[in-house]
């Protein structure tokens, strides 16, 4: 049932108009990155070596990733102007998840370890809690794209996030300093 729920999922696409004949994308099941994962994963397991000009390329180009989409949300922004920025309904919703629902769940799973038995540093558990509420993925708006979904929501909360996460990371490590 899942598949079929899944398949669905994948195939339903909003642009296409109703009586449209639905072929099934393989790249929508299969997305590149996916591949390129599963690829590395066969290179790691059986420790096939690498050539250093690949490494070092593949390294070069997965290095321009964050900045190229930031770029991408820059001119989203400029289209919409700034004033577009809005706290709705939903963004605040996505807002709440991103800064206190996922450090509020990574502080439960430190302490839930702690009680276990798995001890870490202070710096770590600080870590994982801050990492938990990083501003939403830069490139979000182009995967959104991708998927024809609305890019301009997509654009608002990583930018939203990416403004506010420099007010939240001062609140967050007063709380970390106090339960930790």
């Amino acid at each position: 049932m899942w598949l079929n729920n899944g398949l669905g999922l994948i195939t339903d696409d909003p642009t296409i108009t109703q009586g449209t004949k639905k072929e099934f994308n393989w790249k929508k099941l299969l997305p590149a990155p996916l591949v390129g994962f599963i690829v590395s994963l066969v290179f790691l397991l059986l420790a096939i070596p690498i050539p250093g000009w690949i490494n070092s390329t593949l390294s070069m180009i997965g290095g321009i990733v964050t900045p190229m989409s930031l770029i991408y949300i820059g001119i989203i922004l400029a289209d919409a102007g700034l004033k577009s920025i809005r706290f709705d309904r939903d963004t605040i919703w996505a807002l709440m998840g991103r800064f206190v629902f996922a450090p509020a769940l990574m502080i439960l799973f430190i302490l839930l370890g702690s009680k276990m038995g798995a001890h870490m540093p202070n710096m770590e558990q600080s870590t994982l809690v801050i990492q938990a509420a990083t501003p939403g993925l830069a490139v979000l708006p182009i995967l959104v794209g991708q998927s024809h979904g609305d890019v301009k929501y997509a654009t608002n909360v990583v930018t939203t996030s990416t403004v506010l996460f420099v007010i939240v990371v001062p609140i967050l490590m007063q709380v970390i300093n106090l339960i930790f």
